[in-house]
């Protein structure tokens, strides 16, 4: 039954993908309000993450910022539903403005391969479809835990790859054999996209801070650039503005500070998470604050996982 599942709901997206912007827009506020007044589980982490990461903002504020962080994430849901079930050359003229293009250039042609560490700010979709619009590259995830959910994405791949003729993107599952898989493509000079902002699970990583609070942060960028030598490079799809027509988007790329690729893991992962926390405050609606990223606490504080009864 996952195959058919699956397939319905790829059906389903491709209908609601279909609805004019402005049905998407009212849709994703129906959903952020909605997840507000029955205090959701989405509703109940975005608060949880914004007394952690903004202790000293007033009430009154964090109910604002709830309340925004809630809707941008409806709005981010329908968009991804289009993006996944429409050309990719239609949704790359979403992109009013981009920055950066030239670093990446750059980093293509010097041959040492290059790793884009795409925080969860804006659109990654639209991000994902712009990098493989550019060059082939390989993008690390974390396989949904539901086997509808992955049957689901496995669609979503198929009809992209037939929609444009090519196999540009590899998924990698974010496992014991992708390392391996990630240090032989970037030794050869190829591109690899990577989540930095994901808790990795238990012993994969070191903790250091994130908006003041120690997370436990992946050590594997780190070790790749490292290793390889391989460019570092930020990047994300910021919303800037909708419109009837759709809502638009700014290509940003920034170079990593060198401390990213540091031997250190501890110095390695605390320059990370500085750089998508500076990311994450351009506009903190933009990120995804719905995640539950500091549960897992460091040994021996004797803290407990925050979300327990949230």
């Amino acid at each position: 039954m996952t195959r058919p599942l699956a397939r319905l709901l790829y059906l389903l997206a491709g209908l609601v993908g279909r609805l004019p912007w402005s049905w998407l827009m009212r849709l994703g506020d129906a959903i952020g309000a909605a997840w507000l007044r029955l205090n959701a589980r989405e509703s109940r982490v975005a608060l949880c993450n914004l007394e952690l990461a903004y202790p000293d903002m007033l009430p009154a504020q964090r109910e604002q910022w709830r309340g925004a962080i809630l809707r941008t994430t409806g709005r981010q849901m329908m968009e991804t539903l289009r993006l996944w079930t429409r050309p990719h050359a239609l949704n790359l003229q979403m992109l009013r403005e981009q920055h950066g293009v030239e670093l990446f250039d750059a980093a293509i042609a010097a041959g040492r391969g290059v790793i884009v560490a795409a925080p969860h700010h804006g659109n990654w979709e639209l991000l994902n479809q712009w990098l493989a619009s550019r060059t082939p590259l390989a993008i690390l995830y974390r396989p949904p835990e539901s086997a509808i959910g992955e049957a689901f994405l496995n669609l979503v791949r198929a009809d992209a790859r037939q929609a444009d003729g090519s196999d540009r993107v590899t998924q990698i599952r974010a496992e014991g054999p992708a390392v391996r898989q990630l240090f032989k493509l970037l030794g050869g000079g190829g591109v690899a996209g990577i989540l930095p902002d994901q808790q990795p699970k238990a012993g994969d990583g070191e903790f250091a801070p994130f908006f003041g609070v120690q997370a436990l942060t992946m050590t594997l960028l780190g070790r790749l650039a490292a290793r390889t030598g391989a460019t570092v490079l930020f990047a994300w799809c910021e919303r800037i503005d909708t419109h009837r027509d759709g809502p638009g988007f700014a290509l940003h790329i920034e170079a990593a500070q060198p401390d990213v690729a540091n031997p250190d893991p501890v110095v390695a992962v605390a320059a990370l998470n500085a750089a998508v926390e500076r990311i994450a405050r351009r506009d903190p609606a933009q990120y995804q604050w719905t995640y539950k990223r500091y549960t897992l606490r460091p040994p021996g504080s004797g803290e407990e996982n925050p979300y327990w009864n949230r």
